[in-house]
């Protein structure tokens, strides 16, 4: 059987869902193909979505066009945002999911898509022809043509599942078997393989807890939403719980030690270090008294629940022992083990900014196999390479996110420029600009980009610009509007605000401390027009309190796309630029960077190299060579 489509996407977790979409939304006929379309946007560790940073990259997906922030709502059964305490540049929205729920609403979801089928099989094999894709095989015999293909295979490229000092066992996840064919296959195409490992902690019947000798955590109420464009009917919220790792468990861990899969010597691929196994823990915080264990409920209609901070490859009665140390589990039952996953990935220098491989046209890489960790960034590099396939199919310029414009750009850039040697992990310290880079101007931020490209649905255009018109005319209002100290005393009052004396602009008096915008806008009666969206309103406050600060950000942010846009070559011959430091020259040669501006984020490379090779360009180009 043959099929043929415009672009396909090879694997259906974060990563290839979002791609998908993104290409089906552009209107590019486009398959999906995955072993078991029953597991479609799987959540294979902690049911949950967001975080600091992480909450950011979610709302970033959404605005551009994406599924993860409407199944987020639709199944999240905890809402917090994290860091309210800070500042806005850091705060980070975070939902507990119902694991069951999340992929029904991604299926729902690709189901509204006319552009996009799905497709249940394995594919084992690439067809490269001429230093380009032109299809795939899968181990069912089926031939797939394609113009472009994004492959998401997440821990599957021969995935390897560990608990205990056993030699592992093939698998991409738990229950579901590697794709050894393909790796084998990438492999054969010259591209550069290592290794990585993660893992996940075991779960937990929740009937056989103690309550009462944990911490309640509670979510925010109301709580709030990640998705812009789709109001879903959210879930009843449920509570996590907190307890602590003391000294009995530690002395279980270091007694075992040798009987861990990681330390056992079963696992040569190195993991995430923000996310260390409790093996890790013990071995690199030796003084710590205790750490931290959450635990957070797998759905509405489950008792069990996820140990999260026991992430651990010991054997399974281990596991329970050391459970059982846990205040409030003395009679702890364990529903799973947890095990540690060792897999193959691409280090993704060898990747383009649209994702695509730089050794094969029309082939893209998205989620796990670059190296990342996370659904988050998955599903951001998702949207980003399906958008990109779907582009290149149509002919149009590339679709590329710049590190003052979104999280997903940093991301890709760090992936691109830097390399990784761990599993990558976002955190707000990576961006330079993150006070422009906020949860909550995401899609003032990447909407008008997404719809300027045709990657967005009418709907979603419609809602757009219902949006940016409403909160245009708070802004307008703010700016525009002047209070009399009789209207505005109340406000000024309330906030312990010193009282004005003579009219003032309502922008001015935002910009005092403790003053909100709600109070500011209400106080001037009932013959405003009312709002569409309750969130516009303190969007608007945020990016009218930080104006001077963004601005002056948007100024270095400026000064900096001067350099990118000094555009190098692919042909360069560094090794020939002697007056680099070696080292410069290795890095570049290695990366391949598109402009100076990368260039200059290579570790490695310094201010004295990057001068030099300016020289270099100059000498090139006077002698006429590349013209």
């Amino acid at each position: 059987m043959n099929l043929k489509y415009e672009v396909i996407v090879v694997g259906g977790g974060h990563a290839g869902t979002e791609a998908a979409a993104a290409a089906a939304r552009a209107g590019i006929r486009t398959l999906l193909v995955t072993p078991d379309l029953g597991r479609l946007g799987q959540m294979s560790c902690n049911p949950a979505i967001g975080g600091v940073a992480k909450g950011v990259v979610a709302r970033e997906v959404d605005a551009l066009g994406g599924l993860m922030g409407r199944a987020t709502d639709a199944s999240r059964i905890q809402f917090r945002m994290l860091n309210r305490s800070k500042g806005p540049a850091v705060w980070g929205p975070r939902a507990q999911c119902d694991r069951a729920l999340y992929p029904v609403a991604i299926r729902r979801a690709l189901d509204e898509l006319d552009s996009l089928d799905l497709f249940q099989e394995m594919v084992t094999e690439l067809v490269v022809e001429d230093g380009r894709v032109r299809g795939a095989r899968t181990r069912g015999g089926v031939t797939l043509q394609a113009e472009a293909i994004v492959v998401t295979a997440g821990t599957f490229l021969r995935g390897r599942i560990h608990v205990g000092g056993t030699a592992g066992v093939g698998a991409g996840r738990a229950g579901e078997a590697p794709s050894v064919e393909l790796a084998e296959g990438l492999e054969g195409l010259g591209l550069e393989l290592a290794r990585f490992k993660t893992g996940t902690p075991p779960r937990v019947d929740g009937r056989s807890v103690d309550y009462s000798a944990m911490e309640r955590q509670e979510g925010e109420s109301p709580g709030g939403r990640f998705s812009f464009y789709h109001q879903e009917d959210v879930p009843e919220q449920r509570p996590c719980w907190i307890t602590w790792a003391g000294t009995d468990l530690k002395e279980i861990v270091r007694t075992n030690l040798e009987r861990s899969a990681l330390y056992g010597g079963s696992i040569s691929g190195r993991g995430p270090r923000y996310c260390p196994s409790i093996e890790d823990k013990i071995i690199r915080f030796p003084n710590a008294a205790r750490h931290q264990v959450f635990l957070e409920p797998e759905g509405l209609h489950t008792t069990e629940l996820y140990v999260n901070g026991l992430s651990t490859s010991l054997p399974a009665e281990v596991q329970l022992e050391f459970l059982r140390t846990l205040p409030g589990m003395a009679d702890v039952r364990m529903t799973k083990t947890g095990y540690a996953i060792e897999y193959d990935y691409f280090p993704p220098h060898q990747l383009r900014h649209t994702l695509e491989l730089k050794a094969v046209r029309g082939l893209y890489l998205a989620g796990q196999v670059n190296g990342t960790t996370g659904y988050e960034e998955a599903a951001g590099q998702g949207v980003v390479a399906g958008a990109n396939a779907a582009l290149k199919v149509r002919g149009e310029p590339p679709f590329v996110l710049e590190r003052d414009q979104a999280y997903i750009g940093v991301l890709i850039d760090d992936l691109v420029t830097r390399g990784v040697d761990e599993p990558y992990r976002l955190f707000t310290s990576r961006a330079e600009f993150r006070l422009m880079l906020r949860q909550d101007n995401a899609h003032r931020r990447l909407g008008p980009l997404a719809r300027d490209r045709g990657l967005l649905t009418r709907q979603q255009e419609s809602i757009l610009a219902e949006r940016l018109r409403e909160e245009d005319r708070i802004l307008v209002w703010f700016r525009e509007t002047t209070l009399t100290p009789a209207v505005a005393q109340a406000v000024l009052t309330s906030a312990a605000s010193q009282p004005i004396t003579e009219p003032t602009r309502a922008l001015d008096l935002l910009r005092r401390p403790r003053v909100r915008a709600e109070a500011l806008y209400s106080s001037t009666g009932p013959g405003r027009a009312p709002l569409a969206r309750a969130d516009a309103l303190a969007a608007v406050e945020i990016e009218l309190k930080y104006e001077g600060y963004v601005a002056r950000e948007r100024e270095r942010a400026r000064k900096l796309r001067e350099r990118a846009n000094i555009l190098l070559d692919n042909d360069l011959q560094y090794m020939g630029f002697l007056t680099l430091s070696h080292e410069a020259r290795e890095k570049l040669d290695r990366v391949r960077p598109e402009t100076l501006a990368q260039a200059a984020r290579i570790p490695g490379v310094s201010p004295a190299d990057l001068q030099n090779l300016v020289l270099e360009l100059r000498r090139r180009r006077s002698a006429g060579v590349g013209q």
